[in-house]
């Protein structure tokens, strides 16, 4: 026999599934991660975007829910400041003419797992917008210390070429094969607050 599911702070029950709360939550920008990991030669390389905002507006039926993110390009961040300067060139992101990765969900359905969604929604980089499905895991709410309600998600992009978004920029091998993978991982950790 399965236990029942209860809500926490900021959240609720719907379909035995513990959902947010409706209304309108936003990303605190101090409890965020957007990370991308991609294999340069034999390592995995893993950059950031600390310059992340957005918010869900939660439905009261969840899969009408939506979720607006917005990045900084130029706040890319991996720990190279080499490395930094040519991805936000037009070798890779082209920030001066393109500040700002975007993504805005089209929809919101159940995952196979009680705290698991699929939200699928349009990724525009570099001026390119292409569909994704994001695999979210719903991490529950509670109240701060200060009174705030939060909810916790993370969230991942287990593969995307990033070459469907023009970001091509490659260095052939002598033995063969590139010094970058053109496939890379996204990641996606934050709080929200209810607003």
């Amino acid at each position: 026999m399965s236990e029942a599911v209860s809500a926490t702070p900021g959240t609720r029950v719907v379909d035995g599934r513990v959902v947010p709360e409706a209304g309108t939550w936003e990303i605190d920008p101090s409890h965020q991660s957007f990370e991308f990991i991609a294999r340069h030669l034999m390592a995995k390389v893993r950059g950031r975007f600390p310059g992340a905002s957005g918010a869900a507006t939660v439905a009261e039926r969840p899969e009408d829910s939506t979720l607006e993110i917005e990045i900084d390009a130029n706040s890319i961040d991996t720990k190279d400041d080499t490395r930094d300067a040519h991805m936000r060139s037009n070798d890779f992101f082209g920030v001066e003419d393109h500040p700002t990765i975007s993504f805005r969900s089209t929809g919101v359905r159940p995952g196979k797992g009680e705290s698991e969604w699929q939200v699928d929604g349009d990724l525009t980089i570099k001026g390119t917008t292409r569909p994704v499905t994001v695999d979210v895991e719903f991490l529950g709410g509670a109240i701060d210390p200060w009174g705030n309600q939060r909810i916790g998600f993370s969230g991942v992009i287990p593969e995307v070429n990033r070459e469907d978004w023009g970001l091509t920029w490659n260095a052939p091998l002598e033995a063969g094969g590139f010094l970058l993978s053109k496939s890379v991982r996204l990641e996606i950790e934050a709080e929200l607050i209810r607003k």
